[in-house]
């Protein structure tokens, strides 16, 4: 049996241990969830809300628990609370929604014909999620998936093994039915062989680039679904008319929090040359007032990163930028252990050559670019193969539609960054992936449209 580990990475001690299904009790955990979800499906829907929902309240009834085991799992301090709230508002949304979004699309009746489309749940759903916000993630499929009449399968990340278990545990105790909310701990062969096997209706990944590749190819030939939200590279830009103070705090936040371990948090900031050097100022010295430490000191404002490993990647191209002439604006902090603790940074005079401006660095970096224009700035924006979000900063709403017109990415924000809105479809475009979680469109993929096309007899 392959053993599966959850390492701390405040003092890199073991959390949790596992073992890997094998496929044999893989396989009757899944065919137990699809004989589970032809029940659930007939259910009327205010029921599947109702348990959805109570489900979502058993959670957070667990919250102060889970806030330090998420620290301790992936290191992110105590002080920012957990997710529930976030978690709390995607499920509640898509719970107000589900009668309207799942409605049938009626075409048009007559005195010979009835015509409309049905939504129907696809079947088993298998959500695979990321640690870096173990339980938002998977909400964002988990809760429409169930209220739509899925069944549900869960695989987490081995970083945070723990939240499978919590989640699970929620829904089960709120009454959703165990066989049909399954929490799974698959090593990756095991969950490619799975997909590749046929065994789920629809796949929902979110993580690396690589990790949607291997989804996609697993599922090659088996006309599964297959939706993906990959991370990105999402740049801000900062106009001559910007309110410098809330730019400067939101989107040095947007790069930061969580260690930079956001899938949509700001890793590049384009500036309009009159403001550059303002902005930079504010931005050093923004970070300069962090304090990296134990994540379980409520005075710490920044945890290691989850993994050593990842660190090492972010230091790596921090290095390789300085040495290719990137200035470095921050001081190694003391918390800076060389392993897991990674000092936050700023750099400047980078260049779209160097790495950390182009791959994603999915930690504390930040690159900060002069620009003189809107035209320069798109091209800047768009010279990336990811497309996730990116942050506008301009009091002018058609200024900053128009240039969000040309920006190559799924969502669009202005005067804000880093937020998921429920009532907005979470999408992407390029290496970011294909897909579409929350909103309406997100219960159009966790279901199948089926078409009714019913002539009357006449006398």
């Amino acid at each position: 049996m392959t053993e599966i580990q959850c390492i701390s990475p405040i003092d890199g001690t073991v959390v949790a241990v596992r073992e890997a299904m094998d496929q044999q009790a893989a396989s009757a955990i899944i065919r137990g969830a699809r004989a589970a979800q032809t029940a659930w499906a007939a259910r009327p829907l205010d029921e599947r809300v109702a348990l959805v929902s109570a489900g979502v309240a058993a959670l957070g009834a667990a919250n102060d628990e889970i806030v330090p085991e998420l620290a301790r799992m992936m290191g992110r301090p105590v002080r920012y609370g957990g997710e529930f709230g976030g978690v709390e508002e995607r499920a509640s949304h898509m719970a107000s929604i589900a009668a309207t979004s799942l409605a049938d699309i009626e075409v048009g009746e007559d005195t010979q014909f009835r015509r409309f489309i049905r939504r129907l749940p696809h079947g088993v759903v298998f959500v695979v999620a990321p640690w870096n916000y173990p339980y938002l993630t998977a909400i964002n499929t988990i809760a429409p998936a169930l209220i739509a009449g899925n069944a549900v399968v869960l695989k987490h990340a081995s970083q945070t093994l723990l939240a499978g278990d919590r989640l699970a545990a929620a829904f089960h105790s709120a009454g959703v039915p165990e066989a049909l909310f399954v929490n799974m701990c698959l090593d990756h062969d095991m969950t490619a062989r799975l997909i590749g096997d046929g065994m789920f209706d629809f796949v929902n990944f979110t993580g690396s680039v690589g990790g949607g590749r291997a989804m996609e190819r697993a599922a090659a030939g088996t006309f599964t679904g297959v939706g993906t939200e990959l991370g990105g590279k999402d740049p801000g830009y900062v106009m001559e008319d910007a309110d410098l103070e809330a730019a400067v705090a939101t989107l040095v936040d947007a790069a930061m929090y969580n260690s930079g371990q956001c899938c949509c948090g700001i890793e590049r900031i384009y500036v309009h040359d009159s403001l550059y050097d303002a902005f930079v100022e504010r931005a050093v010295a923004t970070v300069n007032d962090y304090r990296l430490g134990n994540p379980l000191d409520e005075d710490t404002t920044m945890g290691p990163m989850a993994h050593r490993r990842f660190a090492a990647h972010v230091r790596r191209q921090i290095d390789e930028a300085v040495a290719a002439g990137a200035t470095a604006h921050i001081a190694r902090m003391d918390g800076d252990d060389g392993g897991a603790y990674l000092t936050p940074q700023v750099l400047t005079d980078v260049t779209h050559a160097m790495e950390v401006m182009r791959e994603e660095s999915f930690g504390p970096v930040v690159g900060i670019m002069k620009v003189r224009d809107d035209d320069e700035a798109v091209a800047m924006m768009n010279d990336s193969h990811y497309g996730l979000t990116a942050s506008l900063w301009t009091g002018d709403l058609d200024r900053a539609e128009a240039v969000g017109n040309r920006v190559e990415t799924g969502t669009v924000f202005l005067n804000r960054a880093d937020y998921l809105d429920p009532g907005l479809c979470w999408t992407g475009v390029k290496d970011t992936g294909r897909g579409g979680g929350l909103s309406v469109i997100g219960y159009h993929n966790l279901t199948r449209p089926k078409s009714y096309h019913l002539k009357k007899v006449t006398s």
